[in-house]
């Protein structure tokens, strides 16, 4: 069921944001199990106050998600509207979900927890307003047409994940430009055939 938020104070609304900030940066660098002692430290708040938002680690990564599910598809929504060319849309909102670290993050809840109506509404939003991207896409003929909106998901979720003890600290400088690399072969007219099928949405879920 979708949960009411209380309304906060506007020091208490600050610090829940910048509790969600921290922890984002934090479950990207380290993952979901890093200490919420340290989420507290680098959000530059106490324990208690940690602990009042959000009374369990699950708790903050559902918070973390949500957040980050929601910004993604504003980025998607402005793109649509304020681009002229369907493609050049398209890939302003893929630069902009890798820099949000979607794909870093949203696998953090399991399958089971996207069935929240909070999140689950919020991950409909971000869908809608992808597959009207990538139809404004095609529309204009600039997208390949044997692309789906899962193909899309696949590569952003594979871009934004951290490789495993890199230490890259540099890492938005390769990830955006291996990122133009594939948008540069998502463009019409195709030069060569794709082995397979085009990943769809309900594919990606079958295999949850």
């Amino acid at each position: 069921m979708s949960r009411t938020e209380p309304r906060l104070r506007a020091d208490a609304l600050r610090n829940r944001e910048r509790i969600v900030a921290a922890a984002r940066e934090m479950f990207v660098e380290h993952g979901p199990d890093i200490p919420l002692d340290e989420v507290a430290r680098r959000a530059k708040v106490g324990n208690a106050t940690l602990y009042r938002h959000f009374t369990d680690r699950r708790e903050l990564v559902r918070r973390v998600t949500l957040h980050v599910t929601h910004r993604v598809a504003d980025e998607a929504a402005a793109a649509l509207a304020e681009e002229a060319d369907g493609f050049e849309a398209l890939s302003r909102f893929v630069h902009a979900a890798v820099a949000e670290r979607i794909g870093a993050l949203c696998p953090l809840l399991a399958g089971e927890a996207w069935e929240d109506g909070e999140l689950s509404a919020a991950r409909e939003r971000l869908e809608l307003a992808v597959e009207a991207l990538m139809e404004s896409a095609k529309s204009c003929g600039r997208l390949r047409a044997d692309i789906e909106i899962g193909d899309l998901m696949v590569v952003l979720t594979q871009l934004t994940r951290p490789l495993p003890s890199s230490g890259c600290l540099d890492f938005d400088s390769f990830v955006h430009r291996h990122l133009q690399l594939f948008l540069d072969g998502l463009q019409s007219p195709a030069r060569s055939e794709l082995p397979g099928s085009a990943a769809t949405l309900e594919d990606l879920r079958q295999r949850r």
